[in-house]
């Protein structure tokens, strides 16, 4: 490829002004010597004509000069803003620069980036895939494990409060006539032990409940975790989703997983009472955002600190999305994250 100079261009131009005021010089100095002979050809003429030869000349320099500079400016502001679609995630865009000069080089060397960084993005979201089915395999694989474990905490607790009810029971029944004060303390008991042990069993379903999406598209599983939020909290959320197909299972796994991360961090630490979702498609770019108006927090000394918020950033980033986060004290907080399909 042949590449042009911006110095060589400079340098042109100017050569051109330089030969252009030669040539107006000559012919003025020609005019002159035509229609008054050589009667003119005295110091002050010659100085008055060189003068305003140089004033055009001036006048030609500023102009292009100008023009250069503006051509210049316009093709940096190009480059300024191709990088800022780059910067906000956007890798599919691309530049189109015809001049052959070191500027049209950086917009050929930025098309090649761009081109690196949405093959990265695709890599980053194959490898994601295969995070997921590999996580499929080993939650399956632990299936047996979790039910032995299960089976061993009902009979060290639920099992145990249970057979202690039946004797307490069967002892109350045998003294509920000889004895009322006694069976009194019996049905006290008894009350408490099954107080602990409807406890023991919310706490085991509780951590029975599904964490993904179980075969559910994006927004089936959205919908069940917010109205199952709904029923059992007081917040108030007003939700927007667009129903769209990924191409990505992993990008549907992850997406839901930062919703329920970030509606876990809400419920624990914000205080607040409304909450916005909203998940849609623009161009060729997943967006989410979600605010709230709790106490919110000061972002750069918790975004270090936070297990959630470094989980939610690195599930964002293994999609190669951008993740922002904005944050007052007292003015809630603001999620917003793209992710490119």
């Amino acid at each position: 490829m042949k590449v042009q100079s911006i110095r060589f261009r400079f340098i042109r131009n100017f050569m051109i002004m330089a030969l252009m005021g030669g040539l107006i010089y000559f012919v003025f100095l020609q005019f002159f010597l035509f229609k008054y002979g050589d009667q003119v050809l005295n110091t002050k003429n010659i100085l008055v004509l060189t003068f305003f030869l140089l004033i055009v000349y001036f006048i030609l320099s500023i102009y292009f000069g100008y023009r250069n500079g503006r051509v210049i400016s316009k093709r940096l502001d190009e480059v300024l803003s191709f990088v800022s679609i780059l910067r906000s995630g956007k890798y599919s865009a691309r530049a189109i620069e015809i001049e052959r000069d070191e500027i049209g080089l950086i917009f050929e060397e930025m098309n090649q980036l761009a081109m690196f960084l949405q093959d990265q993005v695709r890599s980053l979201q194959r490898l994601a895939d295969e995070k997921t089915e590999l996580a499929n395999q080993a939650h399956h694989a632990a299936v047996i494990e979790e039910r032995q474990r299960l089976a061993r905490d009902l009979h060290d607790s639920v099992s145990q409060q249970l057979f202690a009810l039946g004797m307490i029971s069967s002892a109350a029944l045998r003294t509920v006539q000889s004895d009322p004060s006694q069976t009194k303390v019996m049905l006290e008991q008894i009350a408490n032990i099954s107080a602990k042990a409807q406890g023991e069993m919310r706490a085991l379903l509780l951590h029975l409940r599904p964490i993904d999406l179980k075969g559910d598209t994006l927004n089936e599983g959205l919908n069940k975790l917010i109205h199952e939020l709904k029923e059992k909290t007081n917040l108030d959320i007003e939700c927007q989703l667009e129903h769209f197909d990924t191409p990505s299972k992993a990008i549907e796994d992850h997406i839901f997983r930062i919703v329920q991360e970030a509606l876990s961090n809400i419920l624990r630490h914000s205080q607040a009472t409304k909450v916005r979702i909203t998940l849609e498609t623009i161009k060729d770019q997943i967006h989410l955002y979600i605010s709230d108006n709790g106490k919110g927090f000061k972002v750069e000394r918790n975004l270090m600190t936070s297990y959630g918020l470094q989980t939610m950033r690195e599930r964002c980033e293994e999609l190669g999305g951008v993740f922002q986060i904005r944050s007052m004290e007292e003015e809630g907080t603001y999620i917003n994250i793209r992710i490119p399909l």
